[in-house]
């Protein structure tokens, strides 16, 4: 089950289990911990905001990732195959190029909006001493569920160092407490906690994975936040927040399950929240596409606070 930080415990403990991550609150976190990450998240606002003004020039060539996959395993079912892995890696170069065959599901209203983001991913295959790796690490941990605190991010903690974060995106699988299906490190926090944390039942597809979460949408959604993408509702539930984006309709709160389309809030009518884009809560089967205003966003981060990344 995933926890909803707005609500109590209690409250959630009933019925099925649904979508959160713990993205929003890990930064507000960070942000009390190191203040000069606000000064550096606004000035990359500001640079975000003058790209969307502006008039860009579609990119012509894919931005490509080298990922790290950090398996952390308390029991031998949790030792995670190559192949969910693989799978991983396939659905978010799908996802991130709009080649997901899902995305027909989009309401005919936004079909128009389905952007390829042009970010590729593939597993490292050298190592951060120049030896060949597969791009995975397995480690056996004393820690049957890692709160998310960045623990699992420290050997000394029960979890696994990250490679350099300035070369590789560092994603960690593993156990956590508290229901939290995952959460991502925004550009500009400190380079020895960066990456993505994913739940180990809610990584890539197949046999192993939560039925409601079986599709890899998880490390999509969180991948997103790592390229500065914020939840469409802004993480307020009253219409006062924003995701900084003009392309996504300003929705109330976020939506779960799977909805019927049109989903209305926020005087948002007659087409709704696009609860369908993978910065929402819906379960994967649910979830199809990025707009146009989000790639940009990712584009600025790719282009400035991730730009080491990139090969």
């Amino acid at each position: 089950m995933f926890t909803d930080l707005h609500r109590p415990a209690s409250a959630i403990t009933e019925g099925a289990p649904r979508r959160t991550c713990a993205s929003a609150a890990m930064h507000l976190r960070l942000l009390e911990a190191y203040p000069d990450i606000r000064k550096r998240q606004a000035d990359l606002e500001k640079r975000t905001s003058s790209r969307m003004a502006s008039k860009t020039v579609a990119r012509s060539t894919p931005y490509g990732i080298r990922v790290v996959v950090h398996v952390l395993f308390h029991n031998e079912t949790d030792n995670i195959p190559d192949e969910r892995i693989h799978s991983q890696i396939d659905v978010l170069n799908e996802d991130f190029r709009a080649r997901n065959a899902d995305r027909v599901g989009v309401p005919a209203v936004w079909a128009g909006l389905v952007d390829d983001a042009m970010v590729e991913f593939e597993l490292a295959s050298q190592d951060p001493d120049g030896n060949p790796t597969t791009g995975i690490t397995r480690t056996r941990t004393d820690v049957a569920e890692f709160e998310a605190d960045d623990s699992m991010k420290s050997a000394a903690t029960g979890g696994i160092d990250p490679w350099p974060t300035d070369r590789y995106l560092n994603i960690w699988v593993c156990r956590l407490n508290g229901g939290i299906l995952g959460y991502a490190q925004f550009p500009n926090g400190p380079a020895h906690t960066d990456g993505v944390v994913i739940l180990t039942t809610a990584f890539g597809r197949g046999d192993g994975t939560h039925p409601k979460f079986s599709l890899g949408r998880t490390t999509t959604h969180e991948v997103g936040h790592f390229l500065n993408l914020r939840h469409i509702w802004g993480d307020t539930e009253d219409c006062s927040g924003t995701d900084f984006v003009k392309d996504t309709p300003n929705a109330e709160g976020p939506n779960y399950d799977t909805p019927t389309f049109p989903e209305v809030s926020c005087n948002n009518g007659p087409n709704g929240d696009m609860f369908m884009n993978y910065m929402d809560y819906v379960d994967d089967a649910a979830m199809f596409m990025f707009t146009p205003g989000q790639v940009v966003r990712m584009h600025v981060a790719l282009d400035g606070p991730r730009k080491s990344l990139v090969s």
